[in-house]
């Protein structure tokens, strides 16, 4: 049972034209005396209990419990009175209150069957003003297709160590509408997506990322904001939409470079993308042709290269490549499918319903 209203009531829906609990718009931060309509530690874990949910720190359940955090995240996603926001795992809704207090609109996205059947209550208990303008849709992220309502302008998500990279990219190829993105992700994982060229942890997610946005490191979010205290280390990523580079290529060719350069990290990109371009002197001969030195590796290569050497792949390795992209398309299926199923050591459960840092951005 979430945690009762204000006694006094909250403002009255149909009261004056410029009552600011109704008008479109963010909420003022409440007065002296009057109780907040976002989650305190007591409200977690008293919602927490009556669902049955009893978070572990070897389960990755941690639910954040500090108000500040949830209106500081959206602060830092540049939430607009105007916005619609998708926000992915929104847990026991601390997040959705302070979306709902400045969005438009929130549609949250909840695969976890008991956490997605209490949310509509909570926020119509705690923030009664703004019930309608909140909807859920009880599904995996990586299945949707499409929302309810207008399209999503804005995304906020706390994703998962397992599948954050693939359902980040998944709701922005699916969501060209979303401008701004804010992820809550374990710090190693936002430090890959942010990486520039050069970096030791640059990568697949970070060229990926950058296909659609324009990525940074937006801040940290500290152990103790959450309920249990996590054995990890949690960070924001600030993505900002831009126009993908301008190529001959398709995304699809694009990323198939991408991960070809990657998949033998170490290697020349003549090396590793010998079977991409059909032997290691097709692929030299791409890469001059694309003004990449052949002893260049991957990971010094922008997003704009690889989109240049997708464009020189040899005719003749297209025409024969149906085979290989069909394997290289299993073979993603196939990680996806082990990264999602097998539990690591933050999450014991499947990772498509592991709850990492919980409430404090969303999870798919």
């Amino acid at each position: 049972m979430s945690a009762a209203p204000d006694p006094s009531g909250p403002p009255d829906p149909h009261g004056p034209a410029g009552d600011p609990g109704t008008g479109p718009g963010p909420h003022p931060d409440p007065g002296p005396g009057t109780a907040s309509p976002l989650l305190g530690p007591a409200d977690v874990r008293e919602l927490a209990a009556a669902l049955g949910v009893r978070p572990a720190k070897q389960r990755g359940q941690n639910f954040v419990i500090d108000a500040n955090t949830v209106r500081r995240i959206v602060r830092t996603a540049g939430v607009r009175p105007d916005d619609v926001v998708v926000e992915i795992g929104p847990g026991l809704g601390s997040l959705t209150l302070a979306l709902l207090e400045s969005a438009s609109r929130v549609v949250a996205v909840e695969i976890d069957e008991v956490l997605a059947a209490a949310l509509p209550a909570t926020v119509e208990a705690r923030l009664p003003s703004r019930a309608g303008r909140f909807a859920l849709v009880r599904s995996d992220a990586m299945l949707v297709r499409e929302l309810p309502g207008p399209p999503p302008t804005a995304m906020v998500a706390n994703l998962p160590y397992n599948v954050a990279v693939p359902v980040l990219l998944h709701m922005l190829e699916t969501f060209p509408g979303i401008e701004r993105t804010l992820v809550m992700v374990q710090s190693e994982v936002a430090d890959r997506l942010a990486a520039p060229p050069g970096s030791k942890v640059y990568g697949v997610p970070s060229v990926k990322a950058a296909w659609y946005c324009e990525v940074k490191r937006a801040g940290a979010i500290g152990r103790t904001v959450f309920w249990p205290a996590p054995n990890v280390d949690s960070g924001l990523v600030s993505l900002v939409r831009r126009e993908p580079p301008e190529t001959g290529a398709t995304r699809e060719e694009v990323f198939a470079v991408v991960d070809a350069a990657f998949a033998q990290r170490r290697k020349t990109l003549r090396a590793a993308l010998a079977g991409w371009a059909g032997s290691g002197a097709a692929a030299e001969e791409a890469l001059v042709a694309a003004g990449v030195s052949p002893k260049a590796r991957g990971e010094s290569l922008t997003v704009e290269e690889f989109a240049r050497i997708a464009e020189r792949r040899p005719a003749a390795a297209g025409r024969d490549g149906h085979a290989q992209r069909a394997q290289q398309a299993a073979r993603g299926r196939q990680y996806t499918e082990r990264a999602r199923s097998a539990p690591d050591e933050h999450d014991a459960r499947p990772a498509h319903d592991a709850r990492r840092p919980r409430d404090g951005g969303g999870t798919a």
